[in-house]
């Protein structure tokens, strides 16, 4: 008996492995989890650090950078939901979205731009009150790097970018916490590069996986609200 103990015990085990790795086969009673992309650690890593690469080469003339940022997330959720995610479904979103995109970063980047003078005749003491003034400008390249993200997990080719930024004010107050965890994640980017340079690539990486992630987890929240409501 418990030589059959220990089979059934060892084919359970290969059973689970067969299930996590991808290489089945799978017992009738499993049920696929609903971002297998995501269970993977390593090779979910491996994509995001793909994904910088690629937003990092995009986003080199800088106006692009909400390109990059929009292409780079289209292709994690594609990696996530384990649908087919090549790179030549990123490169077809970047030419989907080169018509108008780059308008949205020149914009972006003029703000930008505005916002460090700002920021640097503040810090020379030219202005009273300067201190202030400073963190203002601050919290403004702050709200700005969050907008992007926004704009970025919103954009789609059927829409476009106009209905991208139109969402923004309304995705940022249906979802306040995860509007702060972009601004978290746009900071980040921020310093690890001003640390060092070549951060940036991992850093934009991650930020992509944020604009995916931080709107998974405010959706996974409504299902369990409604799921339980409808329990009772």
């Amino acid at each position: 008996m418990s030589r059959i103990a220990s089979r059934a015990r060892i084919a359970e085990r290969d059973a689970r492995r067969g299930v996590a790795s991808g290489a089945g086969p799978a017992p009738a009673s499993w049920v696929p989890p609903r971002n297998p992309g995501a269970h993977g650690l390593l090779g979910l890593l491996g994509e995001v650090m793909l994904t910088g690469v690629l937003v990092t080469l995009v986003s080199l003339p800088v106006v692009t950078l909400p390109i990059a940022l929009a292409a780079g997330a289209r292709h994690l959720r594609r990696h996530i939901a384990a649908e087919e995610s090549g790179l030549g479904l990123f490169w077809r979103d970047v030419a989907a979205s080169l018509r108008w995109g780059w308008g949205v970063g020149v914009g972006a980047l003029a703000l930008a731009l505005v916002l460090l003078l700002d920021v640097d005749i503040a810090g020379s003491g030219a202005l009273p009150g300067g201190e202030l003034i400073a963190l203002v400008g601050w919290l403004g390249l702050g709200a700005l790097g969050t907008a992007l993200l926004l704009i970025a997990g919103a954009w789609d080719p059927a829409t476009g970018w106009r209905a991208a930024v139109r969402q923004v004010p309304a995705r940022a107050a249906a979802d306040p916490a995860g509007a702060v965890y972009l601004f978290i994640a746009a900071a980040f980017v921020a310093i690890a590069t001003w640390a060092l340079i070549p951060l940036l690539v991992p850093a934009l990486g991650l930020a992509a996986l944020a604009v995916v992630a931080v709107p998974e987890r405010a959706a996974r929240k409504r299902r369990l609200a409604a799921a339980e409501t409808s329990e009772v």
